[in-house]
């Protein structure tokens, strides 16, 4: 017999460049890598009783299958699109298509930046938005989903 696990999963994912954290412009992108906050995440997922899964690419297509592929068997999305949250129109068709709570993170406030990167192509679809506290701001996004779910 098969039993069914209880817990919440999660996907966390994360967008190009990302992968380049702790050695790419740690002054905004702060000094943990991605493994540090992946680790993280998985700890303090297993304490909220979420099964955090991550996931990381440089490429928009990858994203966008990576965001398919949790409809039906994720109940929640902590993305942060990085250079696609500016541009990818693909991205935001594929965050239309799930039925459970999206929170989008920045590790810097994409508002105190270059107006370029003022805009959002997701903030106006997703459960909320959590920007400029570096990587406790996925702590707080897990948090946040975990009350949501």
């Amino acid at each position: 017999m098969i039993q069914e696990s209880s817990e919440a999963v999660v996907m966390v994912i994360h967008g190009p460049n990302l992968n380049m954290l702790g050695k790419r412009e740690p002054e905004i992108y702060g000094r943990e890598t991605l493994e540090d906050i992946d680790r993280g995440l998985e700890d303090l997922g297993g304490r909220l009783g979420l099964d955090v899964k991550t996931y990381q690419t440089n490429h928009e297509g990858c994203m966008v299958e990576a965001i398919q592929a949790t409809i039906g068997n994720h109940q929640g999305i902590i993305i942060n699109p990085a250079a696609y949250t500016h541009t990818s129109v693909a991205v935001r068709d594929a965050l239309l298509l799930v039925d459970f709570p999206v929170i989008e993170v920045h590790l810097s406030n994409i508002y105190r930046r270059e107006p370029f990167r003022h805009k959002s192509m997701i903030s106006d679809i997703v459960s909320g938005v959590i920007s400029g506290f570096g990587a406790k701001g996925y702590r707080l996004a897990l948090r946040a989903l975990a009350e949501l779910i």
